[in-house]
């Protein structure tokens, strides 16, 4: 036998081996719980870590790695492990191992308080292959505490990134400013940036949702604790210009009125969400009844090539939104989006005024408004984006 007797050349444009074709699912965002063993001031998902009716609910292990095969059959490469806070589940370094014996990259959201030396070292011999993503509030004791509610937290936090650290698992840290944390953002960067393992600047949650799951109580507490577009500025400006320079190169790129479709934020390929219970939404914050598919009820395929292409063609209807939103020349710089307007108002076409003030702060501050101009009024403001952008 010749190798010409098994040996086929053919071009690499005709073979469907090689043909490029787009994932029918870029990524995939799991929430594996709800609950969480802190209880962050500002924290718009968590339930308590002994809830029995919330865990009860909660998909078992065997359909979490059903359905992350159902995702890699799709091309997904990327899945992304959060909360509540995940590691609460007991299952999951099985669900962790099945993502990553499937070829996929993790991305894990965890505020390290229940990372063990087991643990670690399973993220050293089967890397996540992107870096832990970890949630730090404060530089005491004290501030730390007074953000999570939860005592021991703050030493419980160090130990878990110190074991990471022993064993050369990458990671990045976040922080958040809150009342109990204002001022510590430099002392937060000092010391972030001398930590072992660290693969990256810090980043701080600044603006903050309402409560997605729309907990009227909890999302008062949570408007109380944000920062104004003044606030906001001057905290991006806190080592120079150079963040506000990005804001209007941004809206130079991204900027130009929305129109009256909502989904203006997804990409191509799909990216979805799935929530503890199984139930599936294009983000975890998008919590209105028509924009969530119940897997229970049908597959993880249907969902992404039917269900969300047709939630993508939604239209806004609200007036306040096709006179302002849809005219508004700052999409590239304004959080407004159809899960901010389900927190906010129960609705996925509502303004938001807190963001829509935010992204007018921010467009004077980047010279693209002047005070007291409104950006929906503004009939040059795609042609001052890109001259901003150009410098000019």
């Amino acid at each position: 036998m010749t190798a010409k007797s098994f040996v086929r050349k053919v071009p690499s444009g005709m073979s469907g081996l090689w043909r490029a074709t787009a994932p029918k699912l870029a990524r995939l965002d799991i929430e594996l719980t709800e609950r969480c063993n802190c209880a962050c001031l500002h924290c718009s998902v968590a339930r308590p870590a002994g809830d029995a009716e919330a865990k009860a609910r909660e998909w078992p292990t065997e359909r979490w790695q059903t359905l992350l095969g159902e995702a890699a059959g799709l091309g997904c490469l990327v899945v992304r492990l959060t909360g509540g806070e995940p590691l609460l589940r007991s299952d999951f370094e099985a669900i962790y191992l099945h993502a990553r014996k499937l070829g996929l990259r993790v991305m894990l959201f965890t505020n390290a308080t229940l990372v063990t030396p087991r643990l670690a070292r399973l993220l050293r011999d089967v890397p996540p292959l992107e870096a832990v993503e970890i949630s730090i509030y404060g530089m005491t004791r004290e501030s730390c505490e007074a953000v999570t509610r939860a005592p021991g937290s703050f030493a419980a936090a160090r130990r878990g990134l110190g074991l990471l650290a022993e064993n050369g698992v990458p990671f990045v840290v976040k922080g958040a400013v809150l009342p109990p944390t204002r001022g510590q953002a430099d002392e937060f960067e000092a010391w972030a940036a001398g930590l072992s393992g660290n693969a990256g600047p810090p980043a701080f949650a600044v603006l903050f949702d309402l409560h997605s799951r729309r907990d009227a109580a909890r999302s008062a507490g949570i408007a109380g604790l944000r920062s104004g577009g003044d606030e906001f500025v001057r905290f991006s400006r806190r080592h120079g210009d150079e963040a506000v320079g990005e804001w209007g190169e941004f809206c130079g790129r991204a900027g130009g009125a929305r129109g009256d479709r909502l989904f203006i934020c997804l990409p191509a390929a799909a990216s979805a969400s799935v929530d503890p219970y199984g139930r599936l939404q294009y983000c975890l914050g998008l919590r209105h009844p028509a924009a969530v598919y119940d897997l229970a009820a049908g597959s993880l395929r249907e969902a992404v090539t039917e269900f969300l292409p047709r939630l993508r063609e939604t239209r806004a209807a609200d007036p306040a939104y096709l006179e302002r939103c849809a005219r508004c020349f700052l999409r590239g710089l304004c959080a407004q989006c159809p899960a901010k307007s389900w927190a906010e108002h129960g609705t996925l076409d509502t303004p938001v005024e807190y963001f829509c003030g935010v992204a007018h702060a921010q467009a004077i501050a980047a010279g693209l408004l002047g005070p007291g101009e409104k950006a929906w009024a503004v009939r040059d403001g795609a042609e001052r984006a890109k001259r901003r952008r150009n410098g000019s």
